[in-house]
């Protein structure tokens, strides 16, 4: 077997899409489909919004983001993928297979496309696996479903609190550390970056935090424990 191959066999093992297939049964898959390798590098653009979806892809390594900007200039990252993730699949089979928004990647990405008609091959030959098909795509349809009321109600002081608690949380400390820069975190709650340090800059005010560039730290503590 091909050594390009290889890593793409131990994370179709791996992913809970095709756990229903033998070792065998993936290794007939990537010599007989004809599947595509591509890497992209850090910032490439992977698809653009309105192309045509015609694969199921697996991300081997590195990280793809979906995002999506409104006339503002405003960008909201809608969803990030990471090593394992499948994406695709809720376009592949959709009379409107158009992706309705930019994917690019974080990082130095490597993706796996499987062609439509090997995931069809699979659907119509496996029962378990169409069921885990059925599964993801409707796990995912609630996640997004979910996160767009999320973003829609709540103010921008609610979402930093609500993001200030999970990582108080978890990393134990009213030192936040930041794994990304203030833009990005602004385009996780899909406002602005302005908007974003107007806010952090009311929160200073009111003696709740003090912030640098790499992090934030609480120094009213009933903004993560409660009043």
């Amino acid at each position: 077997m091909s050594k390009k191959i290889t890593p793409a066999r131990q994370m179709l093992i791996r992913k809970i899409l095709f756990g229903c297939l033998t070792p065998q049964e993936i290794d007939d898959l990537l010599l007989a489909q004809d599947y595509r390798l591509s890497e992209h590098a850090r910032g490439a653009i992977v698809y653009l919004q309105n192309e045509r979806c015609n694969t199921l892809d697996l991300i081997l390594q590195g990280n793809l983001v979906v995002q999506n900007s409104d006339e503002e200039g405003n960008v909201l990252t809608m969803s990030e993928f990471g090593a394992g993730d499948i994406i695709g699949v809720n376009l592949l089979f959709s009379q409107r297979n158009y992706y309705p928004m930019v994917i690019t990647a974080k990082a130095k990405t490597t993706v796996l496309h499987l062609p439509k008609a090997c995931v069809t091959k699979l659907c119509m030959s496996n029962e378990f696996f169409l069921q885990r098909l059925l599964q993801y795509l409707s796990d995912r349809s609630v996640f997004l479903t979910d996160k767009i009321k999320l973003i829609a109600t709540k103010t921008i002081r609610q979402l930093i609190t609500e993001f200030l608690i999970h990582e108080y949380h978890q990393q134990g400390s009213t030192e936040i550390k930041l794994v990304m820069t203030k833009k990005e975190l602004a385009e996780r709650f899909g406002i602005s970056r302005t908007s974003l340090s107007r806010e952090l800059q009311k929160m200073r005010q009111d003696g709740l935090l003090t912030y640098d560039r790499g992090h934030i730290y609480i120094r009213d503590l009933s903004l993560v424990k409660g009043r």
